[in-house]
């Protein structure tokens, strides 16, 4: 067994398609800045190659993988403690992929259920990109042997995948080289939902820019979205069991318990019998508070691209080391020749 596995290590990876969100910060960075406090080894990776699973301007594209980079750094994550880099940088994640592709079974990727919710009724002119992107993504997190994975329950099932490739491909060559990764699901915040729909989860690709908080929002945007934010006409409850059936009121709680880190139950004692016209001031005041920091100094790393450029090229290096003995391995235990 490769002795990567026998320490823990964390991969993780967010799209740069658009611009990030408070949901990106809260279900995402802000957790990966706790693991590396923590002083877990983090790889952390900008996702380049699924974001082309769906058509993207290259000049933009460019522009969003080094906005994503100054986010993850603005939000705290130190790239000298951690791994930050670009995943078209790291080609041995395309040829990990394509032996994926050849161990997983169709089956299992006509049962994703993301792909028939982004392919909707448009499945037969989408992309064998986007059909494969689960293959992609389990070649993400085993090529660096990761043993485990932060991940919003949206994502749940594309882990179990990653899983089940594993198992097979061991099991397939008779070895124990990949291991079995298990998911870090935690807070209120793993799945924020819009602004103007308690029912959808909160997206870069929303056509109404006040269904999201923007990182690059100035203070005003953030309060004024917060303003107008969908809600209902009863007071907050005491309990979380009275939000279950009101998704917009349960949304802004969740959003005010993450960012404060404070239990749903604390923020519902605090505001019990409020209207949202006293508790939305007091969730904006704390937004700014908390996103604001990270708009100025993501802003800031985004004034000087050559250097974002070389931080990423500095990170992908070091996963390189990581990764290509595995890649390399692993041509050898399927049966084709390698550099040497």
């Amino acid at each position: 067994m490769n002795n990567t596995i026998d320490k823990k290590r964390v991969f993780s990876g967010i799209q740069p398609s658009g611009q990030l969100t408070i949901a990106n910060y809260l279900g995402a960075l802000k957790n990966f800045v706790q693991l590396q406090k923590a002083g877990t080894e983090c790889v952390y990776c900008v996702v380049d190659l699924h974001a082309i699973t769906v058509w993207q301007e290259p000049n933009e594209l460019r522009n969003a993988i080094r906005h994503a980079a100054a986010c993850f750094i603005a939000s705290g994550i130190n790239v000298e403690k951690s791994i930050l880099f670009n995943q078209s940088l790291v080609s041995a994640h395309a040829e990990l992929a394509w032996i994926f592709n050849c161990v997983a079974r169709m089956g299992w990727l006509n049962r994703m259920t993301q792909f028939k919710e982004k392919a909707g009724s448009n499945r037969e002119n989408s992309s064998v990109g986007l059909f494969a992107y689960p293959t992609l993504m389990a070649s993400d997190i085993l090529l660096y042997h990761a043993t485990h994975v932060p991940v919003g329950d949206d994502q749940k099932q594309h882990l179990e995948l990653t899983r089940d490739i594993a198992i097979k491909f061991n099991n397939d060559f008779g070895v124990e080289f990949f291991p079995v990764i298990e998911p870090i699901i935690e807070g209120n915040a793993t799945r924020i939902m819009s602004l103007r729909d308690g029912t959808k989860k909160m997206s870069k690709s929303d056509r109404s820019d006040l269904s999201r908080i923007n990182l690059t929002d100035d203070k005003d945007l953030i309060a004024k979205k917060i303003r107008k934010a969908k809600t209902d006409q009863y007071p907050l409850p005491g309990s979380s069991e009275e939000l279950e059936n009101r998704p917009e009121a349960k949304n802004l709680v969740n959003i005010y318990s993450a960012l404060a880190e404070t239990p749903t139950e604390t923020v519902l004692n605090q505001f019990e019998g409020k209207m949202f016209s006293d508790f939305k001031p007091r969730l904006a005041e704390l937004a700014v508070e908390k996103i604001s920091p990270i708009t100025s100094e993501a802003n800031k790393l985004m004034s000087d691209g050559v250097e974002l450029d070389k931080i990423l090229e500095n990170g992908a290096e070091r996963a390189r080391k990581i990764a290509d003995p595995i890649i390399r391995k692993t041509y050898e235990i399927v049966g084709l020749k390698t550099k040497s």
